[in-house]
């Protein structure tokens, strides 16, 4: 079936020096950090999918596992839908959910939505290669663009997979539960992918693999900075450090500082020294009790149909259903 590859936003600002404001106001700010969003160039982007063959990276094993078992389920659930998906990278996983939507030939429409207009082609050639009764609409935009639009798909399931979520903050989620919320009609079905609180040792091997890739993609945020944005950062003074606060239940990732530098801002003409044995946060990626979170996401107008788990309860997905403003 034909491919649709719609722009929905084209940013009219000139992203080199958007990247060099945002670096200075992270950079500046205590504690220090950076935007995660601009670990994923194209290096970062091909680094993060080597991340997702490590070993002791479980999480996309474990989605992958329940989504192969499970579609059938939840096609079953839904009936026929539009399947949405935010941040839909090259749809790899989605593919056990097409197939479960298609398995008798029937047709269905795929709206892929990534900033990565190359992902989306990526994921457009291959889905039609394999799934030839699937219409794929995708989209080039952040998905809180394309929020206005679902009402217009539905009935629709929205697929937010990769546990995604857990890289907002409590604050930044609610606002997101809430946008999501308002954004679709009342029996509109939400799937959400979820890493779960387990032992802190394998939450923390998973970033810090033994082949080193995770380290690789943390201090690629630093190389980018010195190839865009002139910093000047010796990126053998620099390493990743990645650790769980049990506490916040979260994946804590930072940079570290191993001797003072000067990092410049050659577009702004800054600059600022950062401290040997200073931190900056990257990103974080919180962890979640299934229990905590159905009682959380009622309060968003949403009711938990279904919950399913890999089989070490190492990460599960919710099937919500909205029940509408």
């Amino acid at each position: 079936m034909k491919t649709q590859l719609a722009v929905l936003e084209r940013s009219q600002s000139d992203p080199v020096l958007e990247f060099a404001q945002d670096a200075v106001a992270g950079l500046t700010d205590s504690p220090r950090w950076l935007p995660c969003r601009y670990l994923y160039d194209e290096r970062g982007s091909q680094l993060f999918e080597q991340i997702c063959d490590q070993p002791e990276y479980y999480q996309t094993q474990a989605e992958a596992a329940i989504l192969e078992r499970r579609g059938g389920d939840i096609r079953a659930t839904t009936g026929p839908v539009t399947l949405i998906e935010l941040g839909s990278g090259t749809s790899v996983k989605t593919d056990f959910l097409l197939a479960a939507y298609t398995v008798n030939g029937e047709s269905i429409r795929y709206v892929p939505i990534d900033v990565s207009e190359s992902a989306l082609q990526v994921a457009a050639e291959r889905i039609a290669r394999l799934r030839p009764t699937v219409r794929v609409a995708g989209i080039v935009g952040t998905y809180e663009s394309a929020f206005p639009l679902f009402r217009g798909h539905s009935p629709v399931m929205v697929v937010f997979l990769g546990s995604t979520i857990g890289n907002l903050n409590v604050t930044e989620s609610a606002q997101f539960f809430t946008d999501l919320s308002d954004s679709l009609e009342p029996g509109d079905f939400f799937l959400l992918g979820v890493d779960l609180v387990k032992d802190a040792d394998v939450i923390e091997a998973a970033y810090n693999d033994r082949a080193g890739v995770t380290a690789q993609f943390t201090t690629n945020i630093f190389a980018r900075m010195n190839r865009e944005l002139g910093s000047a950062v010796d990126l053998d003074q620099i390493r990743h450090v990645a650790v769980y606060n049990s506490d916040w239940q979260r994946m804590e990732v930072f940079i570290e500082f191993l001797a003072d530098q000067e990092v410049k801002i050659g577009p702004l003409e800054k600059s600022l020294t950062v401290a040997a044995g200073e931190r900056v946060m990257i990103e974080i990626s919180r962890k979640f009790v299934i229990e905590d979170l159905q009682e959380h996401v009622e309060h968003f107008g949403f009711t938990v149909r279904n919950t399913y788990f890999d089989d070490d309860r190492r990460f599960g997905l919710l099937l919500m259903q909205s029940a509408g403003a």
